[in-house]
């Protein structure tokens, strides 16, 4: 599905959120700029203010691993794998720890081996340039039969 436009991606992120809940995954596929931390935004801004909390900034946590975000009565945990090695780093950092307690948002998920169940694949590629977008969405679990556009 083609997106040229944050609006589009927005779009998106607003379907998302109608469907999932703790415990689900979102891995975000894709290089370097083509939108994983800018879609990782709009879904947690959406939380925060339905929620009636301030809207965070929602950066890149490339640097720090993980930022989390307390939504009430769960919590979003934004992850960037970019930065680590292998399969054994990731055990170190507890990712798949305490999963039904938290909705996790993983960009860079190529390391993890063994995928958790209720998961969103956004494989967000760029086209003719870097205006335009394309995104794929693949589904599995619970979240299999849904349909986001």
């Amino acid at each position: 599905m083609k997106i040229s436009s944050v609006k589009e991606l927005e779009k998106i992120a607003n379907n998302i959120k109608k469907k999932i809940f703790p415990g689900d995954h979102i891995f975000l596929y894709g290089e370097i700029g083509v939108g994983k931390t800018t879609f990782a935004r709009l879904l947690i801004n959406k939380y925060e203010i339905q929620n009636k909390l301030k809207k965070s900034e929602v950066l890149s946590p490339t640097f720090n691993i993980v930022f989390e975000y307390q939504i009430k009565d769960f919590t979003i945990k934004h992850y960037d794998l970019y930065r680590l090695k292998n399969e054994e780093d990731i055990k170190n950092i507890g990712l798949l720890e305490n999963l039904n307690q938290s909705i996790l948002i993983v960009e860079w998920p190529e390391l993890i081996k063994k995928k958790p169940f209720n998961r969103i694949d956004l494989f967000i590629e760029y086209g003719k340039g870097t205006r335009e977008r394309f995104v794929n969405i693949k589904t599995s679990g619970r979240l299999k039969n849904y349909e986001f556009q």
